[in-house]
């Protein structure tokens, strides 16, 4: 998985010059923005694979630069923090980040992660597979999924997650194997983050997704198609 865009946003020049090489020696390209409003801007006219985002950026914070982009586009992000409080990582999952990095980190683990969402966000993940359960379909390869006919607006991860469960329809499936599946080291909260989002998309094939408290999530199939 070579030759993939990377837009790195990220105010501190040490931090970026790092990454950047790292990337570079890895097979990435790279575009870099030092502030939100231009890394909007990069991020419109290059359309990078994929942006690594600080949080605290000077002109324009790393959420507003996320909620932004969610609005106009699935573009995969992983979110960069310094701050470890565990409102911030949810924060911006909920914004629609596909993951998340706390500083410090080893350049080895940010080039892990990435390549681990952009596997998600093309469907690589395993051989492509369209799924029907009830009113819900999902097609992993192109990332598309609907309600009674209706598309959904989900991001990549969240394509992956409602076709994590719709592939075991009826079944519970507990956090860690959701984690799994989703191929990120992140802890239980934040799949608990990603569903909470991904509920909030569904329309009315939310009623479908259950909380199984203390375990996981269950899809169950039901509501009509018309």
């Amino acid at each position: 998985m070579a030759g993939e865009l990377i837009l790195v946003v990220e105010d501190e020049p040490q931090i970026a010059d790092t990454l950047e090489r790292y990337l570079r020696a890895q097979g990435f390209r790279t575009e870099r923005a030092a502030d939100g409003e231009r890394a909007l801007e990069v991020w419109q006219v290059a359309r990078p694979d994929l942006v690594l985002l600080d949080l605290m950026l000077p002109r324009l914070d790393g959420l507003e630069v996320l909620k932004r982009i969610r609005q106009r586009d699935r573009t995969p992000v992983i979110v960069i923090t310094a701050r470890a409080e565990e409102v911030d990582r949810v924060l911006g999952l909920e914004l629609g980040a596909d993951d998340y990095v706390v500083k410090p980190f080893s350049p080895r683990e940010v080039v892990a992660r990435i390549r681990a969402v952009l596997r998600r966000a093309q469907g690589l993940v395993r051989p492509a597979s369209h799924l029907q359960a009830g009113a819900l379909e999902v097609d992993l390869e192109a990332l598309r999924a609907r309600c009674q006919g209706q598309e959904l607006s989900l991001t990549p991860t969240q394509v992956r997650l409602l076709y994590l469960l719709m592939a075991r329809v009826g079944k519970v499936v507990s956090r860690q194997e959701l984690l799994d599946g989703l191929e990120t080291e992140a802890d239980e909260r934040t799949v608990d983050a990603h569903v909470k989002n991904l509920r909030a998309r569904l329309g009315p094939c939310a009623a479908l997704l259950e909380t199984v408290r203390g375990y996981g999530y269950r899809l169950r199939e039901g509501l009509g198609e018309g």
